[in-house]
């Protein structure tokens, strides 16, 4: 689900709705124990099937950071959150939702402040598969290059119409912000300062459809989440997350 269509903004941004499970480019399955604090997301367009379709982060024992253009719009029955499975729609502990918090700046056409929280109508039990994240303060900066990590159940490719069941899981680095606006500019996309550019220099790595919301670690940090990117993958091109550190103030106050 990463998100602007093409003939929209010249995007491939992540659909709140996608028809397939779908995972991480150029990563490698994992587990979750690994990623204990990541949620999959499901939603369901008929009111019956529930299916993954973007990613979230456990903030405390009923709240899930997600980002915006997902669940933007959407009645709270539409999505159900599982916890504690490294698989997309199988095992693990399903939640109810009963409130769909959207950041009140957040702007569908530019992307910007794409951020949401989700509360749960039951709480989560932790234990070793499932707990809540430590996320960015407003003074947590990470340097150009610096290796950071992204998991999710997206796409390995853009548009891809199938994907893996499993968590999968990538590293990439930091990828410097004037270089990133630069060059979405040229496409007519405007790179702020509450997003926060990853990927990989010679491309090939990226987050893709599936992984929107999903979590973005530097050194187990949440400093990101996963919002929008041209393709998958694109030298020049890295992925576009919103900058957790911008909004710790927002995200205590709603959690």
């Amino acid at each position: 689900m990463r998100v602007l269509s093409i003939l929209a903004i010249l995007v491939a941004a992540v659909t709140a709705v996608p028809t397939n499970p779908q995972r991480i480019v150029g990563g490698s399955v994992t587990t979750i124990d690994q990623y204990p604090t990541i949620a999959a997301l499901l939603y369901t367009n008929n009111w019956s099937t529930y299916w993954q379709a973007c990613g979230g982060t456990i903030l405390n024992n009923r709240s899930i950071l997600t980002a915006a253009h997902c669940t933007h719009g959407d009645a709270v029955g539409r999505w159900r959150i599982r916890l504690g499975s490294t698989w997309a729609n199988s095992g693990g502990v399903l939640h109810n939702i009963n409130q769909n918090l959207v950041h009140g700046s957040y702007n569908s056409n530019t992307m910007d402040n794409d951020i949401a929280i989700l509360r749960s109508a039951s709480t989560f039990s932790f234990n070793n598969n499932v707990r809540a994240a430590s996320i960015a303060g407003a003074n947590y900066n990470v340097a150009d290059n610096q290796a950071v990590w992204a998991a999710g159940w997206g796409t390995t490719a853009s548009g891809a119409s199938s994907g893996s069941e499993q968590l999968r899981h990538v590293q990439l680095v930091i990828m410097n912000q004037n270089n990133c606006a630069n060059n979405y500019r040229i496409v007519g996309i405007t790179i702020t300062a509450n997003m926060l550019c990853s990927g990989w220099p010679s491309g090939g790595r990226d987050q893709c459809q599936g992984d929107s919301g999903g979590p973005l670690y530097h050194n187990g940090i949440v400093i990101g989440v996963c919002s929008f990117g041209l393709g998958c993958g694109l030298v020049n091109f890295p992925g576009v997350n919103a900058r957790v550190s911008r909004y710790t103030t927002w995200i205590s106050s709603n959690s």
